[in-house]
């Protein structure tokens, strides 16, 4: 671990950033043109006195997912991003471990939305980055580990993700998660990771193991969604796609698709205005501690 350049680094790259290209309101009475190390702290979810140690070389080796959260934070390129984990003294994360990790342009375009919902997701449909009104929509999408990161995995084993949508609503959905899951698939032949996953669905869930068998494919692009808010009620939203060009991540926007869901969507975000900070702080402070 090279703890001066990756302080360096690491201060420079904060300096460098407007707060209006992460979604923070720019004043001019700020004493700096880049970030604040508490607003780096507050984007990456970590205590601002870690934030203050890396920045001083006292710190102990950061994690890999601390590095991600990082790299995230300061809307670093892949080759940036690569030449922070080396600093670190960890090797950058292979190729499907990237894909894992929300592109810094994607991010950008993330925090110019607003107060319209929106989350990137990889192609196996991991959500790695959400904005606070898909927050507030959906809760946290990123804190899943293993076979649960995927919302096809916990689509067609988890009764309570289902409970999100009207059963109405659920055949549809089924085919929709299933057929894009087919054109991934055929994309990444020979991925293990891919393969995998689709074997232990396969294992658990009848229902997927049928709608497999039918070879349906179609890519997600765009759609609409019925969610059922336990705040709020009924909402109904336009989810629009967009897509990378190597179709490895991909950027979900949901708009209301009539007044009456843009009305609770405005009284969602009042509801959460308070709420929201805690939960983000105690968030942020755990994973200083790691």
């Amino acid at each position: 671990m090279e703890r001066e350049q990756l302080a360096d680094f690491l201060r420079r790259r904060r300096e460098a950033i407007r707060p209006a290209e992460v979604g923070l309101a720019d004043s001019p009475r700020r004493r700096t043109s880049g970030l604040r190390r508490e607003e780096v702290a507050m984007l990456a979810g970590m205590s601002v006195d870690y934030v203050v140690r890396l920045e001083q070389g006292r710190s102990s080796q950061p994690s890999t997912q601390l590095l991600g959260a990082l790299a995230r934070a300061l809307r670093l390129s892949d080759d940036e991003r690569g030449h922070l984990f080396h600093l670190a003294g960890h090797q950058p994360p292979p190729a499907d471990g990237v894909a894992r990790l929300a592109r810094a342009g994607l991010m950008r375009m993330l925090d110019l939305l607003g107060d319209t919902p929106a989350v990137v997701m990889s192609d196996l449909g991991e959500v790695l980055a959400q904005n606070r009104p898909a927050l507030l929509l959906m809760g946290d999408l990123t804190h899943f580990s293993g076979d649960r990161r995927y919302i096809v995995y916990r689509w067609f084993t988890d009764p309570a993700a289902r409970a999100a949508h009207p059963p109405e609503e659920q055949d549809q959905q089924d085919r929709q998660i299933v057929a894009d899951l087919r054109a991934v698939a055929g994309r990444r032949a020979g991925d293990p990771t891919v393969a995998g996953l689709i074997d232990r669905l396969q294992t658990e869930s009848a229902d997927f193991r049928r709608l497999w068998a039918e070879h349906e494919v179609a890519v997600r692009r765009a759609s609409r969604k019925t969610l059922l808010s336990p705040r709020v009620g009924r909402l109904v939203m336009d989810c629009e796609t967009l897509i990378t060009p190597d179709q490895g991540q991909q950027l979900l926007v949901f708009t209301p698709a009539d007044d009456e869901t843009r009305e609770r969507l405005d009284l969602l975000r009042v509801l959460g205005l308070e709420e929201f900070p805690a939960g983000f702080t105690a968030r942020a402070e755990r994973h200083g501690q790691d």
